[in-house]
């Protein structure tokens, strides 16, 4: 490493290889970890829905006599609920802040919650209303906490704190499949438990947001200067570390002031006109709606129900090997943390879609495996409705189940007969299969699951969310996450209000391989129009929508930002001076980098 000398701690260093170098403030690191963890809950809170409903529901279609249509609606009313909240979020953070935003979410969320576990049973309309609420207060959050974080972060871990909700996200749908195997076998109130539980961290969050201040950054907005740098001190740890940053904050308010001023003052407009705007928009659009089209939330919200189709009777063993499935998410979520900035983001998620593309492959062969090996029908009845020759074109039929005799794994004596979930019409006094076909090839399901989350959960999570947080000038950013979040809910809503259709019209493994061909083609956007915004300034990132095709302009062509670590010294003739402790990449927080000073070697 070269010798960078004695600098004073106001100056702008490079090292050999000529590449920026900016000092790093000290931060209160107590202060700041409290603000993501009690922000984080929100994304918990996400996770958690979402990872609930996957065990609740196996309970919810036997008590309230739920069909393959209200399946899909009780689990697609919340989504569209929190697209539409997500849209309002972002005039609410304008006009009231962020702090009350988050602190409404939890309050709607804790009501929802509530809401659902006291539903009154076979009342399918409560239920729609707790999960509508429900999704109301997941919009709120899901536009409002990043941008909490973001914004109320120290500029040299800002990228990793908004990543790390993510983590709070899939911790969130890890701890949901462990409560939903607890109270797997209570019947009759398990589901309650299930999804009335959610209102304690919602409330843990509302308590801990009392203590909590409002993002410097709106305070500067609203003109509340002598507040913001009240928050700011807490944040640096005193009134002596944060002049730069209220600087930063002052001029990147002042850019969107004038951006409101440009033409007609209407930030959208401004959006579409400007062409590098409008592609890295494209961009982050086009990542968030290939996120959903890649299936996670199938997998996530229908994981128990997918586990079920594949053969496994059981509902306890059904809900927790979901929540085995779970753990693989949050697992490989922190692989991704730690090669996000060793591989970069394109390289990244490329990597990680193509790993979903096989991983859905495997699923549908793993299905049509177990199609092929479907038992036949062997006792015929008089129904005309359920007139099939094997299992697995019966239990298609919503309206059909399979009886049957196993012994020792052996099938026989098999009946495709009217019947509901939990009951048979026909008298069948043998083992009774409404949604699924006995199979020894279950376990790939499971396998295929798996394999899909070690691919996904790295890239494809985290990264559309990282790489629209840096992929848009300042002025452009509240808009431009608030559009591409509004993407990624819409197209979760379209995957999870289809999917169950979808098995049944084009059979189970052909659904998986229409999300293998939709992967395909997300992959195909990556390769075509992503590009790598690891190590690279604010300016140097705008520059890569300069052209509409990536794929020519992929190559590492500006140089990365590094960080020096610096710490005071005092000699003996009084001269405050600085010494390096060390040097290392820093690519979270490349639109921090103050360009206002020329650099040499």
């Amino acid at each position: 490493m070269a010798d960078l000398g004695r600098f004073s701690s106001r100056e702008r260093l490079v090292n050999s290889n000529a590449r920026p170098i900016k000092i790093r403030p000290p931060y209160s690191r107590l202060y700041v970890a409290i603000l993501a963890s009690v922000a984080g809950i929100g994304g918990f809170l996400f996770g958690y829905d979402t990872g609930v409903v996957s065990g609740a529901m196996i309970l919810l279609k036997d008590d309230f006599k739920l069909d393959i249509v209200w399946q899909e609606l009780i689990v697609s009313v919340t989504i569209g609920a929190a697209a539409i909240s997500a849209l309002i979020g972002g005039v609410l953070n304008d006009r009231f802040g962020r702090r009350p935003v988050i602190i409404a979410s939890s309050l709607v969320f804790a009501c929802g919650s509530l809401v659902l576990a006291f539903a009154p049973t076979m009342n399918k309309q409560v239920l729609l209303i707790g999960r509508i609420v429900v999704g109301v207060g997941i919009g709120f959050a899901s536009m409002t906490v990043p941008m909490y974080i973001a914004e109320a972060s120290p500029s040299h871990v800002r990228g990793r704190l908004v990543t790390v909700n993510n983590l709070f996200i899939t911790g969130g749908q890890l701890v949901a499949s462990v409560v939903d195997g607890l109270f797997s076998n209570d019947t009759e109130n398990g589901w309650r438990y299930m999804l009335g539980l959610a209102a304690v961290p919602a409330l843990l969050q509302l308590v801990g947001l009392m203590f909590l201040n409002e993002s410097p950054r709106w305070l500067v907005i609203k003109g509340q200067y002598q507040e913001a740098k009240k928050v700011l001190g807490k944040i640096y740890g005193g009134e002596n570390n944060y002049g730069e940053e209220f600087e930063s904050i002052r001029t990147s308010v002042e850019e969107i002031r004038k951006a409101e001023h440009l033409g007609n003052s209407n930030i959208l407009s401004n959006i579409f006109k400007d062409s590098r705007v409008r592609q890295a928009l494209i961009v982050g659009c086009g990542l968030q709606m290939f996120q959903q089209l890649a299936g996670i939330n199938t997998v996530m919200y229908y994981s128990a129900t997918i586990i079920h189709m594949a053969g496994i009777k059981d509902n306890s063993v059904v809900i927790w090997l979901a929540a085995a499935v779970s753990s693989v998410n949050f697992l490989f979520t922190l692989v991704g943390l730690l090669l996000v900035d060793r591989l970069g983001r394109r390289k990244l998620s490329i990597i990680s879609m193509a790993g979903v593309v096989f991983s859905h492959i495997f699923l549908g062969v793993s299905f049509y495996l177990s199609s092929m090996d479907s038992p036949t029908v062997d006792v015929y009845t008089n129904s005309t409705i359920c007139s099939y020759s094997t299992c697995d074109g019966c239990i298609l039929n919503q309206h059909c189940g399979f009886c049957y005799e196993d012994f020792n794994g052996t099938i026989s004596d098999g009946a495709c007969v009217e019947g509901v979930q939990d009951q048979n019409i026909v008298s069948c006094d043998a083992d009774w299969a409404f949604d699924y076909c006995p199979s020894p090839y279950a376990f790939l399901a499971v396998v295929g699951m798996v394999l899909y989350l070690m691919f996904f959960a790295p890239g494809m999570g985290p990264m559309p969310w990282t790489i629209n947080s840096e992929i848009y000038p300042q002025w452009a950013r509240s808009t431009c996450n608030s559009l591409s979040t509004f993407t990624n809910w819409t197209f979760n809503l379209v995957i999870s209000m289809t999917f169950l259709s979808l098995t049944q019209a084009i059979t189970r493994q052909g659904t998986f391989f229409l999300y293998a061909g939709l992967s395909t083609l997300g992959l195909l956007f990556m390769v075509t129009l992503l590009p790598e915004t690891k190590g690279k300034r604010l300016e140097d990132i705008q520059r890569l929508f300069d052209r509409p095709c990536i794929l020519c302009a992929s190559d590492d062509e500006t140089p990365d930002v590094r960080y020096v670590r610096v710490a005071p010294r005092r000699d003996a003739d009084g001269s405050d001076e600085v010494r390096q402790h060390l040097l290392q990449e820093d690519e979270e927080d490349d639109d921090e980098v103050d360009t206002r000073y020329p650099v040499s070697s």
